[in-house]
This record gives C-alpha cells, structure tokens and sequence, in this order.
C-alpha cells in the first residue's frame, strides 16, 4: 500500500504551495481510517520539504514517480520516500530513500546498529543503521514482490540525514559494508543525492513501476521450516528487519559477555514477530562461531518438523546435538553449554519427564545449564495449565542464579499479512485486552466466517493445492477415538454431515507438513510455534457469546486434553484463580490457532451468536462478481476497433484455486469527450487471467478504452485494467469519469477516460473542498481540449467510477 502517490512536479507543488504534511495526513487517513502522532506529522514537514529542495533539480524529470510512505507486502513495515523512473539507458530504476531527522547519533560495536534519539524521543536508543534499513527494505521488497523480480526493475536503497553532519560515528569505517550497499548522504550533501538520482533516473516512470510495485503479486512468502537448512549452512535466507536485527546482535553481544558473568535474555513478541526466525539465524550464527549451542523447545512440534528438514543434509547424530527437548537438562552441570535458545519459553514447565516427576524446575535447569541463555516468549500464548514460562518467572530464576538479564521486544508483524490491525482486533475481539481495533478490514486480511465446517474445509482444501502450506485446526472440545480405532471419526457435526479425524498418531509432530494430512484436523500441540499460509479454525463449544461477552468454559473441553487436567482440584482450592486462569487459557489458544495464517484465516463456531458476533466486527470490501461462458469472451456491443478481448479466458474452478484474475465489463470507455450514454452492468460477461505477478484484490476489472485522446499512455481499444471506487487521492491519475448531467440517469451514464487534477481552496473548519476539476488528455494528435467541470457541475452529475491502472493488451484488430 501506498499512502502518496504523485509525479515529481505534483509532489513539488503539494510540498512548496500546500502543507504537505496535511496532504500525506489526509491520505494516510482515507486509507488506514486513523491518524498519526505530532511527532510523525512534524517528521512529514521538515523531511519532506528537504526532499523537495532536491528534487527542484531541474535534471530530474518531472514525470518521475513519487511514493511515499509505501507498506512493504506482509510487513506493518513502511518506506518513507520512493522515486521511481528510468536511466539513460531506459533501465526502470526505483529509488528507495530512508529518511532521518537526527543532528546526531552515536556509534555502536554491534553489526549495522546504531546510538540515536528515535521517533521524537528525548533519550536514545539501538536501532539499525539508516543505510542497513534502507537496503533491508530493498532487499525485503526483493524476495516478496513479483513485479520487482520479473519487471527488469533495479532497487537503489539510500538513507538521507539531512540534518547529521559528516562527524566519524554515523559514517564510521564499521559501517562500510552497509554503506556501500546504500549510500549514506548527509546534511549540506544535497547535491550529491541529486547527482545519485540522476543518475538512475533520467526519465519518468513511464513503464508504470510505482503501480507495478504497489499492486505486484506478492510471491508465496518463505517458511521458516523450508529454509532452516539453508540457514543453518550459514546462507541468508531471510532478512532481518529493524528490532528483529537489533534483538539479532544484542543476543550475540550477550553471548560475548557470558565468558565473564552469566547471561539470561529475555525476547517478548507477539505471533509473526519473528521470534523463531531470530532463533535459527541465531543457531546458524553460533554453529559458524563454533559454539556450543542448542535449540530448545517443550513443544515437540517445531523441533520435529526442523530436524525432518535436515535429513539428508545433517547427519542424524549432528541433528541431534542441535535440538533439545526443554527437559533434557534435569542432570546437566552448570555451564555444559555456551548458549541455549530456548523457543516458545511459554510453554515451558515445573516438572519434567512422562509422568512429570523428573528435576525441579525447566527455567531453573536451562539457566543453570548454560552461560547464556536466551528465551523468546509470548506471555498471551500459554495454553495449558502446566505453562510456567512467564516473562516474570523468567526473570526472577534469571536474577536467582545471579545473571545479567537483558530484556528485548519485538513488535514488527511479518504474519497475518503484515497487520498489526488483525491482532489487535483479535485480542479485542476475544476479549483478551482492549483495543482501539473495533473492526477488522477484510481487504487488509482474508478474514471469513463460515455457517457451515464442510464448505471452511473445502475452501481450505482447495487453498492447500497450491503449495501443502494450509491446514484445519480446532479447539480441543472432541475426544480422539481414531487413536485406538482408524475407522472411528473424531469431530462429527451431522447437521452438516461433517466427519473428520484428529491428526494421525502415525504423523505425530509432522502432521503440519505431511502430504495428505489436510483431510485431518489439528490442534494447538501440532500447530504452535509453525505457520501457514491459510487456516481453518473449528471453534468448539469452549467459547461462546452470550448477553454481549465472551464467555468461556474450559469444561467443555474433551477428556483426553491435557492442557486442563487438575482444572476441577484447582476450582476447588482456588476458584477465582483457577476461573481466571482457565480463561485465559481457553481464549489464548484460540489466539494462537486463529494467528497460524500468514494470508488468512477461516472461522467456524458451534456457537451461532459467537459467529453473528465475529461477522459484525467486520467490515468487508465490495467484491465484484461474474458469470463463465465461452473460451473465447467477445462483448456484445459493436464497434471498432474490435471488441475480442486477446486475453484468456479463467474458468470458475480455476479462480477457487486461487488463479490471478479479473472480470471483464461490458463497457466501452471513450477516450475523448464524455463517451455515448451507457450503463454499467450489474455483472461480468467473463473473467479473464491477468499478469501473474498482479496482486489480487476487490473491485479490479477489465474494460476497453476507445479513441485517441489518451493515446500516449491508452492506444486506442486497448484493454486495460482497473480499480473501482479508488480510495485515496486522484491527483495525476488515471481515471474513470462518469457524468450523468449530460444524460438520463435511468438510461446510463456517460464515461470518459482522462487524466485528474483538482483544485482545492480550504474551508472554515480546517477542511478543504474542490474548486474545479480538470480531466487532461494526453495525445500526440491535436484538437483534444481538457475537460473543466466547476464544483456546481461535479456535486450531482460528476463521479469518478475507476482508476486505470495499467494496459493489459491492445487493440486485436
């Protein structure tokens, strides 16, 4: 997403006439429904108005693209300046530029971290290198975005400190490697940043890349499980982004200081921080430095599906000797091991052994156990009463045994598509802790709730075809009776004629990744600490909504779930506790299964108020639909140039499995006046397939423009791609204007397509209103006008229907 988008000359006249903080802030509004802190809007003011300064260059083209303030694919992570155009030799180059304030800042001993006063703050902090952030963005927006791995596109990262001078810490020879890989330019250095976009940008966007970068199918994200070999070999398979680097080298500079005094760090982050990812780089890097080093974990679930990953690359004794259940160090002297990275501290517990009578405390025994040792931890993921790994048990056994403790946070979202939204509408919505996040945008994550199991698992099914990175998991309320007999079934719901079986035994732990187990149904012990792409949540009888809260009751659980056994003797000791702590548990598991989907979740209840109550705390995008027909799509109007669309055909099961598609609208756009009077119909005649590299989302659709006035960017019958109903600001677009003052309403509008400018005066309350909008041609033949339309005009007739987003083919003749 983009919050900005304009040319270089529209961008100058926002900076230089308006307020341009004002401008990004309203934008930044339509599109996330919230506004931003002071200190942002002040960052907005002064750091944009520098870019302006260097953008006056007159060298650099004023049809070159800006973007600002774009959120990388999956991230909650944005990049505050793009420029996006073509070299001299007509190369599409972006430029992505960090942006920073500091007037100082100091150099720290850790890899790309640096001392500096951040985000308005008084004091200062570690945070990554402007440069490091520059390219970790690139880099980032390399692996995932389509578009920029097919579109012969080259990224330029740079960082701009248009206040630091050049003083020997933040241009330190430490930081050579980062700043080779992005040019650092500081203040009284705004000449060399021009000659560097210069020289990557001598013409404007004309191949469209800031829209390719934007819409680009985002390519199917890496997992972790898939990449652990890799990174145990010492490859870079995922970047570190920002707290995730900072929590990277804090933990190395820990396990530095162990050789002195006893080191416990503690990492807190929510699901999809990346607190696994950090754990294996950290155990790729510690095996390269020779150490003595152990991945930990009490679930067997993560260990199982890593070690099924190395084989065949590890020895199984090597395998082995890396992973560790979390109560195999009961009898270990102290210090047997330089560093122990103890995953999913959460789950961890008192006792251990089969019947849990071995040793005295799993905490207690890890420190002991090694010099350093480092939890990762989400205290909202406990999910069984034997759960004992708080953050504050961890510090108190940490401060116990007399070590040094360092307390880290991560807080990026890189799951749920980058929404740090979804989580906080989660956690509000199951009443775990309040929230500003009432609503859930459907069109930020793939969100559904189901009335019928059948049709969730389908769809799931059918999801997991691409890639066998979907699953169907469910609240532990059914008994297992397939264990002892495979021809029983375990969850039946028979007013829906759903029938399904708990995860195989056979499987065990690697039930997430064995082809085939998809048909089955998994639980909390199979799925946390992994990730999907989709999943299917069956919310059992455990949670429900009754007089407008959520209610649990632990009870309902089956038998055979451990993670409540000693609920009864603990409501008689303690019942105000023990109801608390049931709760908890009850809604945290559900947190933990309803956060496993990287691109969605699906959600079924047994509770049909609960699933009423999930529908109105969302808010879902309009969606535009269509009906199959023939392979070749003809429209039905007449005309020239011809009207067969030279694209092909997508069926209805092919769009279910997920193909990259849009619907065709039997509608002739006129790229000149306002075109004959023609309805928009209510449906689609066909839906043809789009470039794969196109994200899909809600209102696109194909149409042909016809004439020449836009010929230039539209040849005439040209088939393009467009968005409905586009949010945000017009300024410089493309777009679909409909003007129904020069016809019948009942009979149709009128559209044309055209290039949009407004003016706009500001209005008593601090708002602003159109003064005019102009609709500008773009031809090489001559004899097109501009369109002006006054406000008096616009306020009934005008409406802008569209935007044009990119031309998909031309005219077939």
């Amino acid at each position: 997403m983009i919050i900005y988008q304009a040319s270089k000359s529209e961008f100058l006249h926002h900076a230089l006439r308006d307020d341009i903080e004002d401008v990004v802030s309203r934008h930044y509004r339509s599109a996330t429904g919230h506004g931003v802190s002071q200190s942002e809007l002040q960052a907005w003011k002064h750091s944009l108005l520098e870019m302006a300064k260097v953008l006056g260059d007159e060298e650099i083209p004023a049809d070159a693209g800006i973007a600002i303030e774009y959120q990388l694919p999956q991230s909650s992570k944005r990049i505050d300046f793009v420029i996006a155009g073509e070299d001299a030799d007509a190369r599409t180059n972006v430029i992505i530029v960090e942006l920073k304030q500091w007037s100082e800042s100091r150099r720290s001993e850790k890899d790309a971290i640096v001392w500096a006063r951040r985000g308005g703050r008084t004091s200062e902090r570690e945070g990554p290198h402007p440069s490091y952030q520059a390219w970790s963005y690139a880099a980032y927006l390399q692996d995932f975005n389509a578009a920029v791995q097919d579109g012969a596109m080259t990224l330029q990262p740079c960082a701009y400190l248009h206040n630091h001078p050049r003083d020997g810490e933040i241009d330190h020879p430490h930081y050579r490697p980062h700043l080779e890989r992005a040019p650092l330019f500081l203040a009284r250095e705004r000449a060399k940043l021009q000659a560097f976009i210069r020289e990557h940008v001598r013409h404007g966007d004309r191949k469209g890349a800031l829209y390719a970068i934007e819409n680009g199918r985002i390519r199917p994200s890496k997992l972790l499980i898939n990449s652990v070999a890799g990174l145990l070999q010492g490859k870079p398979e995922f970047v570190l982004i920002d707290d995730q680097k900072v929590a990277h080298e804090s933990i190395l500079e820990a396990d530095a200081r162990a050789a002195d005094k006893k080191q416990v760090v503690i990492v807190q982050g929510g699901p999809g921080t990346g607190k696994s990812v950090i754990a294996i780089n950290l155990l790729g890097t510690l095996i390269a430095r020779k150490r003595n080093v152990r991945y930990v974990s009490k679930n067997a679930a993560p260990r199982a599906v890593y070690e099924a990953k190395l084989t065949g690359t590890f020895t199984k004794t090597r395998i082995s000797n890396l992973f560790s259940g979390s109560g195999a160090f009961v009898n270990n002297e102290a210090d047997s091991y330089d560093t122990l990275i103890v995953d999913e501290a959460h789950r961890l517990n008192e006792k251990s052994g089969l019947y849990r009578n071995l040793g005295d405390n799993q905490v207690k025994e890890l420190i002991r156990s090694a010099r350093c040792t480092v939890f990762f931890v989400d205290d909202d993921q406990r999910v069984t009463l034997l759960d004992i790994g708080h953050t504050e048990v961890l510090r108190h056994h940490a401060r116990e045994l007399g070590a040094e403790v360092t307390e880290l946070a991560l807080s990026s979202q890189f799951r749920c598509n980058g929404s740090d939204g979804y989580l906080a509408w989660l956690d509000h919505t199951l009443d775990i802790r309040e929230t500003a996040n009432t609503i859930l945008d459907t069109d930020e994550y793939d969100f559904r709730v189901f009335d019928n199991p059948t049709e969730l698992h389908s769809l799931v099914e059918l999801k997991n075809r691409a890639n066998n990175r979907s699953r169907v998991v469910a609240g532990y309320c059914w008994k297992w009776p397939s264990k002892k007999n495979a021809q029983a079934w375990d969850i039946e719901l028979p007013e829906f004629d759903y029938r399904r079986r708990w995860n195989l035994d056979q499987d065990g732990s690697l039930w997430i990744v064995t082809p085939g187990s998809v048909e089955q149904v998994g639980c909390i012990h199979t799925c946390q600490g992994l990730e999907l792409d989709y999943v299917g949540v069956i919310i059992g009888p455990d949670l429900v909504y009754r007089d407008g809260h959520i209610v649990t009751d632990a009870t309902k659980r089956a038998s055979s779930d451990q993670s409540v056994k000693g609920l009864k003797a603990m409501l008689k000791a303690e019942p105000a506790a023990a109801r608390d702590l049931a709760d908890a548990i009850v809604k945290n598991t559900y947190r933990t299964l309803m956060t496993r989907g990287m691109k969605g979740c699906y959600v079924y209840c047994t509770d049909a108020p609960l699933a009423a109550y999930l529908r109105s705390r969302l808010r879902a995008a309009p969606v535009m639909v269509g009906t199959d027909g023939e392979n070749t799509v003809s429209l039905a109007s007449a005309g020239t140039p011809s009207n067969v669309v030279p694209l092909r055909r997508v069926t209805k099961e092919e769009r279910e499995a997920g193909a990259v598609a849009a619907p065709v609208i039997d509608l002739q756009f006129a790229a000149g006046t306002f075109s004959e009077a023609q309805a928009l119909e209510d449906g689609a005649d066909e839906w043809v397939a789009l470039p794969d590299w196109v994200r899909p989302q809600s209102g696109l659709f194909v149409a042909q423009v016809i004439g020449e006035s836009m010929n230039r960017r539209i040849p005439n019958g040209s088939w393009c791609l467009f968005r409905a109903n586009p949010a945000g600001t017009r300024q410089g677009k493309i777009v679909v204007v409909q003007h129904r003052s020069i016809a019948d309403p009942e009979t149709g509008g009128r559209y044309t397509v055209k290039i949009y400018e407004s003016e706009k005066v500001p209005t008593e309350d601090g708002s602003w209103r159109h003064e005019r909008i102009t609709l500008r041609p773009d031809s090489d033949r001559p004899g097109f006008e501009p369109i002006e339309i006054s406000v008096r005009e616009g306020e009934e007739g005008f409406l802008v229907v569209a935007e044009m987003l990119m031309v998909l083919a031309g005219e077939t003749g």
